[in-house]
């Protein structure tokens, strides 16, 4: 939490074309104090979050690293409210290349980013990783955890917005899968460095992006997501060891609609 919040009132006084000064002066502390904040020497006062969240332009809660809005966040809310699992149950392939280079034959901590449903996060607790989870979506964390208990297994899962919420803790396995094309560009040099430098030496990270070709069409959902460029997501991980890179289209049918997404897998090691 205090990484998040140092790094949080830096980047919001910035988008806000503020200076330390300023923010101190509206606070009526000194600069030093909004100094000692940002570089995580301390933190603020409870009593000062609303006047400073103020200040930036946000809310308290995602000064803190969880958005919280009106309405659905996820266009998937109302879908992960019924019963059938939309994506069903089955872990996606990624899944299976994860614990292949990186069995579980000792302790691992694995963070699945954008978890939806949980079928991937539950299929990994089943293998033995010590699991964590987040998504936006306050129904897809409900199945998640009610999946959990039907396997047996333990999931931290928590709610957060894949724009704010910025790792504190060490992984061996960063895995999302279909989820950072909800990153905006401007956010991606910042949130690929945060994840890049909480991954434990020899970790890996196992992702995969929608990348935007002409040739393909949007997809139904109606939901704000910005597509990769092809090879984008390499540059990020071009000083780790590419363990597989490829890019692909396949044929989907989320919403009853058929269509196709062209799509970047990625499986990178901190070596």
């Amino acid at each position: 939490m205090k990484e998040t919040l140092s790094g949080n009132i830096a980047r919001y006084r910035r988008e806000k074309g503020l200076t330390q000064e300023d923010v101190a002066g509206f606070l009526n502390i000194t600069f030093q104090a909004v100094s000692k904040w940002e570089t995580g020497q301390t933190m603020p006062d409870i009593t000062l979050l609303p006047p400073l969240a103020k200040a930036l332009g946000v809310s308290v809660d995602k000064l803190l690293g969880y958005s919280a809005f009106g309405g659905d966040l996820s266009c998937y809310e109302r879908e992960y409210q019924k019963d059938e699992y939309f994506w069903g149950l089955n872990p996606s392939k990624m899944c299976l290349k994860v614990l292949e280079h990186m069995p579980p034959v000792r302790k691992l901590k694995l963070l699945d980013i954008g978890c939806g449903e949980g079928k991937d996060a539950v299929f990994f607790a089943r293998c033995g990783y010590e699991v964590s989870a987040f998504d936006i979506s306050d129904a897809g964390l409900d199945k998640l955890k009610r999946l959990a208990e039907r396997a047996c297994v333990p999931v931290r899962a928590f709610k957060a917005n894949i724009w704010d919420f910025r790792l504190e803790e060490e992984y061996d396995v960063l895995f999302s899968s279909g989820t950072l094309h909800y990153i905006k560009p401007e956010l991606r040099d910042e949130v690929m460095g945060n994840y890049k430098t909480h991954v434990r030496k020899q970790g890996i990270v196992s992702f995969h992006v929608f990348v935007d070709k002409p040739f393909i069409g949007p997809a139904p959902e109606k939901e704000y997501s910005y597509l990769w460029k092809s090879g984008e997501l390499f540059t990020y991980f071009h000083d780790w060891y590419i363990e597989s890179c490829s890019e692909y289209v396949f044929d989907c049918n989320s919403s009853g609609v058929a269509h196709r997404h062209a799509a970047n897998r990625l499986l990178a090691v901190n070596n």
